[in-house]
């Protein structure tokens, strides 16, 4: 898939509307029950970049990213600033934030998860674009170190053990890093009236998650 690896204005983003979102179907039995079934097994993001644009000059920026993404074509990296932490967003990382996963003395490799949830249904989301340097990750809670023990690939949030770091049979790995949302325009043209928004009116920027 067709991907920049660069990241929209954060300075833009930071004021955009929107968040996750699912898509269930439910149906109402004649006995008044209902039946749900969820048709998506992960949640997908879509955001409106418009409610960050505030002056004519963040205009110019959307314009231009805009058109070297070519409209819908390229995907980029998206920072959704309630969601960009293995974390809460106030907190500081730490390399014992999530579980994802447990050695067997063989497997060198492991993807970065973030789980939410806990008790009843908790939802593991695979973290695809890690911030480069920011990944911590630990081995039965002993700080592992990047280059030396292990390696991050920021283009697809894999973690790859150094043969001498192998972890061990039953070994719990955790990690703790920032990362970004793959997304691309969900439109193949920017509407834009400057008089509209002289008079404070919000241009539609649409903003969607994508699978990689």
């Amino acid at each position: 898939m067709s991907f920049h690896d660069i990241r929209f204005p954060t300075e833009i983003s930071m004021g955009a509307q929107g968040g996750p979102e699912r898509r269930t179907e439910v149906v109402t039995l004649g006995s008044g029950y209902e039946e749900r079934n969820s048709r998506w097994a992960d949640s997908r993001r879509s955001f409106n970049a418009g409610y960050g644009v505030r002056s004519i000059d963040d205009l110019h920026a959307v314009i231009n990213f805009f058109e070297e993404r070519r409209g819908r074509l390229y995907g980029f990296r998206w920072r959704d600033h309630t969601d960009w932490k293995s974390c809460a967003p106030g907190e500081v990382v730490s390399p014992l934030d999530q579980v994802i996963g447990t050695g067997d003395g063989t497997k060198a490799s492991f993807q970065l998860t973030k789980t939410y949830g806990a008790a009843f249904a908790p939802w593991t989301r695979q973290v695809t674009k890690p911030v480069a340097g920011s990944v911590m990750v630990a081995v039965d809670g002993v700080a592992q170190s990047e280059g030396d023990d292990f390696l991050a690939d920021p283009l697809n949030g894999s973690i790859f053990f150094q043969p001498s770091s192998v972890p061990g049979n039953g070994a719990q790995i955790t990690a703790g890093f920032e990362f970004d949302v793959p997304v691309r325009f969900d439109a193949d043209q920017l509407e834009i009236n400057l008089q509209g928004f002289h008079a404070g009116a919000i241009p539609s920027i649409p903003i969607v998650e994508i699978r990689l």
